[in-house]
């Protein structure tokens, strides 16, 4: 199975792309993994948020192809633990998942045709995060759940 992060627009912080990159590249020992930054619409017109959400909504859509199992990383998505998402990663692999997309979305969040495309909506916490940081925080996720899935020692149980 192979797992992508598509972000809305680039990391403006050093140290959250260097625990970027090191957690990608750790990912990349149990699964193909790639981070894909799309572009940021909010220079577009700052002050019309449905506007922002259309387009970058409509930049995610555009780039899905049928068979990708889309994820939004969202406020309002299901909440679970280390253990739970390692077995939802499990279980998209078991059931034969063949492209996995998790989308951060922009600052003003995702449009309801996006939505309704997503199979799944997950939280990573109720706080709110920069857009930045929640993705350095779900990558170090994401490769706590193959360490659980495989028993390795990272996660303590």
């Amino acid at each position: 199975m192979k797992i992508e992060l598509w972000c809305i627009g680039k990391n403006n912080f050093d140290f959250v792309e260097t625990g970027i990159d090191t957690f990608a590249a750790r990912i990349k020992h149990y699964t193909p993994f790639e981070i894909i930054y799309l572009e940021d619409n909010t220079k577009i017109n700052k002050n019309n948020h449905h506007l922002v959400k259309e387009k970058e909504s409509q930049m995610v859509i555009k780039k899905l192809k049928g068979d990708e199992y889309l994820v939004l990383l969202d406020e309002r998505g299901k909440q679970m633990d280390s253990l739970g998402f390692a077995g939802y990663i499990e279980h998209k692999m078991i059931y034969g998942v063949r492209k996995l997309v998790f989308v951060t979305g922009g600052a003003f969040g995702f449009s309801e045709k996006l939505y309704q495309r997503a199979k799944d909506k997950l939280s990573l916490s109720k706080m709110t995060y920069s857009h930045q940081l929640i993705r350095l925080c779900f990558v170090e996720q994401l490769y706590r759940a193959f360490t659980i899935i495989r028993n390795e020692k990272y996660h303590n149980i």
